[in-house]
């Protein structure tokens, strides 16, 4: 009986008490049927194996002398055929639970499905899980980010929450903790010190954050097998909306190799430099924003290898990383940053980032024809609507003597000329790999006065000059 036994515990631990670790395992063969095809036979065939076992057991092992024996326990034959019965009905029981598992499994079918060439799979609307990976450290206040997620979120299914934690404190663990089964705590083993050159001893911060990314990311990807992910810093205040909007960008994302990332921030999103009318307005930037972005598994098999030891997001801007490609942001961010409390000493958030304004208004992006935002299409369009536009200087745009309501064009030629133009202007100054904050084609847009500005290298622009930085 010890084989029926532990069939029973193995059946039990599997489906009905699952710990953190085990969590972890269901959500990487989750995403392993998911890549691998229909959840519906793996069910059904979970189901046949399992019965399979029981009737084999049932009817073609007999049982040894010794069997008999203990199965007897010295009280004569007449109790065998009780036991017997009283298989009987565990594997009733059992075939019962099998069914109502399977319902399940069918249940959830149309999130599991493949979409076809169209997008959409043979079901209905390809309903893709999107995970959240949120970092975090040594932050109590991680709980004001787990509760608005847990509470904005639709679906805990398509959803689904996971914090790696750095640092090793324990009060933000016991935060995390506190969440059970609603998010997934993974924690990061190597708390050392990373040896670094002596002049990089006040960096070390960044030594550590970078080697946190590379492991959390390798965890989610490598580990559990999740094809997507929404990468989550340490952000306070959202728009709800931003479910909705990263939800319909995934098809691009995932179509337009021209693309690698889509970004709920914009450096430039200060009150007064963004148009509050034009909430459902989204871009194309050569800039890497991050501040809650997307991106997919075949990014990180790229990006692994040659990860680097600190500073891991100026980084992803060198063109060897970006090799010409862009992301997504939008004219209102969706995301608003802690503040100035971090590894960076709140680089820029007194003058910039405390500013930024947050989305107010819901756009239900996944009804949107968001065609425009193919590479081929959205430069044409966009160069266009920038060099179709009226030349003016720097003095009228400041002094607010622009005739009509816009869009203009202001010239810069040299990085200097950016850089004054751009802090004269208020928006950010400075050039990673040549490339600005916000920068598509050397474009950056913004709103002075109420009229919309295309700070813009002349007409002609071929490539960035990674020496401006």
């Amino acid at each position: 009986m010890s084989f029926l036994r532990s069939a029973f515990l193995w059946r039990y631990l599997f489906f009905y008490k699952p710990s953190p670790p085990d969590f972890l395992s269901l959500l990487s063969c989750w995403a392993m049927l998911r890549k691998r095809g229909s959840a519906i036979l793996c069910g059904a065939f979970l189901f046949v194996a399992w019965n399979a076992i029981v009737v084999l057991y049932l009817w073609g092992r007999p049982l040894s002398g010794r069997e008999e024996r203990e199965m007897d326990g010295g009280r004569g034959g007449a109790d065998l055929a009780g036991d017997v019965i009283h298989m009987a009905e565990a594997f009733e029981a059992e075939l019962e639970m099998q069914r109502k598992i399977l319902l399940q499994i069918q249940g959830h079918r149309s999130q599991w499905e493949q979409p076809n060439e169209n997008g959409a799979s043979r079901g209905g609307p390809t309903q893709v899980v999107i995970p959240i990976l949120v970092i975090a450290c040594n932050r109590v206040t991680v709980k004001r980010c787990l509760d608005k997620l847990i509470e904005y979120r639709p679906s805990a299914e398509l959803y689904p929450i996971i914090v790696s934690q750095d640092c090793g404190h324990a009060e933000t663990a016991l935060v995390i903790g506190s969440y059970g089964s609603q998010v997934t705590h993974l924690k990061q083993p190597d708390l050392s010190d990373i040896a670094v050159r002596p002049e990089h001893k006040k960096f070390q911060g960044y030594y550590k954050i970078s080697r946190h990314y590379r492991w959390a990311l390798n965890q989610v990807f490598n580990s559990l097998h999740i094809p997507l992910l929404l990468l989550w810093k340490m952000i306070w205040r959202w728009h709800p909306d931003f479910f909705e909007y990263f939800r319909s960008l995934h098809p691009i994302l995932k179509s337009d190799p021209s693309l690698w990332c889509v970004s709920a921030w914009n450096d430039n999103g200060r009150e007064g430099y963004v148009d509050p009318g034009k909430a459902d307005l989204l871009y194309r930037t050569d800039f890497f924003p991050g501040l809650g972005w997307m991106m997919l598994k075949e990014l990180w098999e790229e990006l692994e290898p040659k990860w680097p030891g600190a500073f891991w997001d100026d980084w992803m801007r060198q063109p060897e990383q970006r090799t010409d490609r862009a992301c997504i942001r939008p004219e209102i961010s969706r995301t608003l940053t802690f503040g100035r409390k971090g590894v960076s000493l709140g680089q820029f958030y007194d003058k910039y980032l405390r500013y930024i304004k947050l989305n107010s208004e819901f756009v239900p992006f996944t009804k949107l024809d968001l065609a425009y935002l193919k590479e081929e299409k959205y430069k044409e369009i966009f160069e266009k609507q920038v060099y179709s536009a009226p030349l003016v200087k720097y003095e009228e745009v400041q002094q607010g003597q622009l005739k009509g309501a816009g869009p203009f064009c202001l010239h810069y030629s040299s990085k200097d000329g950016f850089k004054v133009l751009a802090k004269n202007l208020g928006v950010m100054e400075d050039l990673k790999s040549g490339v600005p904050r916000t920068g598509y084609r050397g474009v950056v847009s913004f709103l002075s006065r109420g009229r919309r500005i295309f700070l813009a290298p002349p007409p002609g622009w071929s490539k960035y000059d990674p020496t401006w930085s």
